[in-house]
């Protein structure tokens, strides 16, 4: 297997990772979001429900600091794939921040035919030069 196929495979798992999170941590805040209503439906009083407001509330933090440690390992990874010379490809919706103009927010499929050449040089600009990895 060639290292640009690796980078491809993993490019896959990284956005399915990402999407994974990012629905857990969407479910997990409207969770937290719909309690108070439900704790008042149910007169119960504040003290009694207090224990499932902070589990909630700590669930969303924890998947927040999970997210920023996956962004964080997005970056490294573009970063090290860029030292070695891999084609960077775009994989899920591929406006990231900074995109001036955006690209447009669609899903390019895995398959580095799709991608135009501009995208790729754009890409190429936009990637971090070096990390310390």
């Amino acid at each position: 297997m060639c290292r640009q196929s690796i980078g491809e495979a993993l490019a896959a798992r990284l956005y399915a990772a990402e999407t994974a999170i990012d629905q857990a941590l969407s479910q997990t805040a409207s969770l937290t979001a719909a309690l108070p209503e439900a704790r008042a439906q149910a007169f119960l009083s504040a003290v009694a429900g207090q224990s499932v407001f902070d589990g909630a509330a700590a669930t969303v933090q924890s998947l927040t600091e999970a997210r920023a440690h996956l962004v964080r390992t997005h970056t490294a990874l573009s970063a090290l794939a860029r030292k070695l010379g891999l084609e960077p490809l775009a994989v899920g919706p591929i406006d990231k921040p900074g995109d001036t103009p955006p690209i447009g927010g669609r899903v390019i499929p895995a398959t580095r035919e799709l991608v135009n050449e501009d995208s790729r040089e754009m890409a190429n600009n936009l990637l971090p030069s070096s990390l310390n990895i």
